[in-house]
């Protein structure tokens, strides 16, 4: 029987069809269509309208970018509507499409919380397009628990299917979904992975981090922090190992609040340091491989996944070594002495150098005392300079290096060569004391050849001490003593005046020359003495001549 609309009815059913078809075209549909002309920018393609579809090249372009079909050819084609009267196509629309509708046939009505690991690949007006084995999902934003942000673009997510539509040919997603189904996952696993406390487990190796990397066992994460990997110590990870490797852990912590669970590497094998500490002590030698090299020295593998450290300042006696691969390179087979085993901080220290002749034996077997050798200042101080004698260095005093008042770092550059003489060697200390003013004349021994003890001078005041004065008599200067001062007053003595006296000491070796005026003053005395005795013998010798003569 027919039916016959009423204007409701009629209007109803309008509107319906209306808006099916608004929603097919904006749909589209996948046809058939044929290649018609090829361009340089792209193909024409007959696909049943009145106006061809354009096809650009970037839609069906091999690597090398050049089309792979001619003229004649069939080729499938998402057709929806376009800009103008010509028709949109795409055929890479069309192969995603045949991808989804061959996915929600292979899902059947068993989809639910199905998990789909996959890449962002762009944003829509809705939320984003997660693409995954070459199918594209659709996941609502308010499903995808990320922060609206440019940096989800590429990001890879896992999510749960909820929901399949045949008809609009999609597939929605969620990731929070996800989230509730793993959280409860993880949470079950990580119970029973607790039970198990002291197995090893063996992991896959999920991501890697500056602070470690993530290893998932039976469908559990946990990370193992990088001071967890080896018994080395702290270790560069992704130098290590990679995604999808498998390492065996073990679990050895879970932080309830934070629901981390944390795996160790190192766990599983026995720590070498109860070895160390049983077998090595502190100046054995042993044979070590130079496992790496730092601008401050270098690490050496003792063979039980142990390092040992050995500083540049370990390497040589030469102090000019700028650099650890002077004298090493990776790979290098080498004896090296135990200086140092801290178990606590998981420190091993040792030395190449103690191994090899100190410079200080070698340099006693080829000089000694009152050698006079050259050398190169090495270092400048305020009390002086080091000279370079080959591997060691000697100390010239200011006072060993000048007769006269001065200082080295005023007088000397780095670098300058000066010959001196070996003044003083301490075995015990392993120094060496030098003397550049042992090779000269000492102004006291000049003044000697002029002047000599008991002489009589005169000289000019030109300093007063608490202990003395000073005079300076033909360049010289020479110290008159307190004591020696008499008869002298010395708060009535000034500087310019002149004082006469005696010299009662040359001490050539210390340059200083000692006056006394007390001295002069006896030596005097002594003379008036002599003078008036002379002259008593002479009186009576004449008495008694005389009265020979009457008698």
């Amino acid at each position: 029987m027919l039916k016959v609309l009423d204007d409701t009815e009629d209007n109803g059913e309008f509107a319906r069809m209306l808006a099916e078809r608004e929603k097919q075209e904006e749909l589209g549909q996948v046809k058939t269509g044929k290649v018609i002309a090829i361009h340089d920018n792209g193909l024409l393609v007959d696909v049943g309208e009145k106006i061809e579809g354009f096809l650009g090249l970037a839609e069906v372009a091999d690597e090398n970018g050049k089309t792979p079909f001619n003229v004649g050819d069939e080729i499938v084609v998402f057709v929806s509507s376009g800009k103008g009267e010509r028709p949109s196509v795409s055929h890479k629309k069309a192969i995603k499409l045949a991808n989804v509708e061959r996915k929600i046939k292979e899902l059947g009505s068993d989809f639910k919380d199905k998990i789909v690991e996959g890449k962002i690949i762009r944003k829509n007006k809705g939320g984003y397009v997660l693409e995954s084995d070459g199918v594209d999902y659709f996941m609502p934003r308010a499903a995808a628990a990320l922060k609206d942000s440019a940096k989800n673009i590429g990001q890879r997510v896992k999510a749960c299917i909820i929901d399949v539509r045949p008809d609009e040919r999609s597939i929605i997603v969620s990731r929070k979904r996800f989230f509730e189904i793993d959280d409860a996952k993880q949470a079950e696993g990580v119970k029973k992975l607790l039970e198990e406390e002291g197995k090893v487990f063996e992991g896959v190796v999920k991501s890697i981090t500056s602070f470690g990397m993530f290893v998932e066992v039976d469908g559990v994460k946990g990370l193992v922090h990088y001071t967890e990997i080896s018994h080395k110590g702290p270790v560069n990870t992704a130098k290590l190992y990679k995604e999808d490797d498998r390492v065996s852990v073990k679990v050895v912590g879970y932080d309830e609040e934070k629901k981390r669970l944390s795996f160790s590497i190192k766990a599983v094998t026995q720590d070498p340091w109860q070895e160390v500490q049983k077998e090595l002590k502190k100046g054995y030698t042993i044979k070590v491989v130079v496992s790496n090299i730092e601008a401050y020295g270098a690490f050496v593998d003792i063979g039980n996944d142990v390092e040992g450290f050995l500083h540049i300042s370990e390497l040589s006696w030469d102090k000019d070594i700028k650099h650890p691969s002077d004298i090493l390179k990776v790979g290098d087979e080498i004896d090296v002495e135990v200086i140092e085993i801290d178990p606590a901080n998981r420190r091993l220290r040792v030395s190449l150098k103690n191994l090899l002749e100190k410079p200080f034996d070698n340099f006693m077997k080829t000089y000694k005392l009152n050698d006079v050798v050259k050398g190169k200042v090495a270092t400048l101080t305020d009390f002086g300079a080091f000279i370079s004698l080959g591997q060691v260095d000697g100390l010239l005093h200011n006072e060993d290096a000048f007769w006269e008042k001065n200082k080295c770092k005023d007088a000397f550059k780095v670098g300058q060569e000066l010959e001196v003489r070996i003044v003083k060697i301490d075995s015990a200390n392993q120094r060496i004391s030098l003397s550049r003013r042992a090779l000269e004349e000492s102004p006291a021994e000049v003044f000697s050849k002029t002047h000599k003890v008991d002489d009589i001078v005169k000289g000019k005041v030109i300093d007063s001490k608490d202990f003395g004065v000073f005079i300076e008599i033909d360049g010289m200067d020479a110290l008159i003593r307190n004591e020696d001062l008499y008869p002298l007053k010395k708060e009535e003595i000034e500087v310019g005046s002149e004082i006469e006296g005696v010299i009662v000491a040359i001490d050539k070796q210390n340059n200083r020359v000692r006056v006394s005026v007390k001295r002069l003053e006896r030596q005097k005395q002594k003379e008036e003495i002599r003078a008036i005795n002379s002259a008593d013998k002479m009186t009576l010798g004449d008495k008694l001549k005389d009265k020979i003569q009457r008698s």
